[in-house]
């Protein structure tokens, strides 16, 4: 029986980042890059790097950039062929700086990049007829009217079978909250899971926190995992809720681990672990992910992932 088949579609950007903390993007100052990025770009990349079959549709410039993108998800085996390469548009960019709270500022360049051009012709509906799970976020559905129909064309076209995982990713910096949960609706009633970051449960249902938030989800048949950080995450399926505790983790850039976490999920579902074992293994890549700077840096391998967690077994 054939391994089955993640997809996942949208923004391709490269990113460009401040290597010291603190140092804000309206000043001059040094950078460090460009990186692979983009958030479902960086999870594709991830599931496989985990060992299961993995496509991407999207578009990137016909330039270095672009070079830089795709010759990463060759590396990490991710097929390609539905990415178009467009010689009149430039591949996107993002600007990241980091702060000491936490925080980050981004500075976006793609709505007309060739990340902004995805559009529902891009979609090859005939080579959905395998795919056994469907990875959107809400950035993506934010760039632009096509790009959204793009994302819900591959979403009416799954097969009846797959399922669909949905990151929120609000981007203030894109669209305002009322505009993004708008736009989020019809990807969230058809999703199987839905994976929030802090705010975004209370925000996209309007319920009084984030708790609350997920048990609602939850209540219609969802599975949720809530993002945590360094705290790890909490699973919410029916009227089940499994706190997992993160792994400790040399931290050095954040970007990106949480869509690496919701790549070891996906795979972890898809092989049928057991939920808490799920949400462990999920949280064990997401720490591995911020060991290095850079979105896909520190995206770990199957092996890197198990011998991470048996060097974390406490001996009996």
């Amino acid at each position: 029986m054939a391994a089955p088949r993640v997809l996942s579609m949208g923004n391709m950007l490269v990113e460009i980042m401040r290597p010291q903390l603190d140092a804000p993007l309206d000043q001059p100052g040094a950078f460090e890059g460009p990186f692979p990025s983009g958030d479902t770009v960086i999870y594709i990349g991830q599931v496989a790097r985990l060992g299961l079959p993995a496509s991407y549709i999207g578009a990137v410039g016909a330039d270095d950039f672009g070079d830089c993108q795709l010759r990463r998800l060759h590396a990490d085996g991710v097929d390609c062929s539905q990415v178009r390469v467009l010689p009149q548009h430039s591949t996107g960019v993002a600007f990241n700086a980091r702060f000491s709270d936490g925080g980050r500022r981004f500075l976006f360049h793609w709505r007309h990049s060739a990340a902004g051009q995805l559009a529902p012709e891009y979609v090859d509906t005939a080579a959905l007829a395998d795919v056994s799970w469907l990875h959107l976020s809400g950035c993506n559905l934010a760039i632009c009217e096509s790009a959204r129909a793009a994302c819900l064309h591959a979403m009416d076209s799954l097969p009846a079978a797959a399922q669909l995982s949905f990151d929120p990713n609000i981007r203030p910096e894109v669209l305002s909250v009322a505009e993004i949960r708008e736009l989020c609706q019809p990807v969230i009633e058809r999703a199987s899971l839905i994976l929030p970051s802090a705010g975004e449960a209370a925000m996209l249902t309007g319920a009084a926190d984030d708790e609350s938030g997920c048990r609602m989800w939850a209540g219609q048949g969802k599975l949720v995992a809530l993002k945590q950080g360094e705290a790890g995450c909490t699973l919410f399926q029916g009227d089940e809720r499994i706190q997992v505790p993160a792994f400790p983790a040399n931290e050095v850039d954040a970007t990106g681990a949480g869509d690496s976490f919701a790549a070891a999920l996906t795979v972890a579902l898809l092989e049928d672990m057991p939920l808490a074992e799920a949400g462990r293994f999920a949280n064990a890549v997401g720490a591995l992910a911020v060991t290095r700077i850079g979105p896909m840096e520190g995206s770990p391998t199957r092996a890197e992932v198990e011998a991470f967690m048996r060097a974390q077994e406490v001996p009996a």
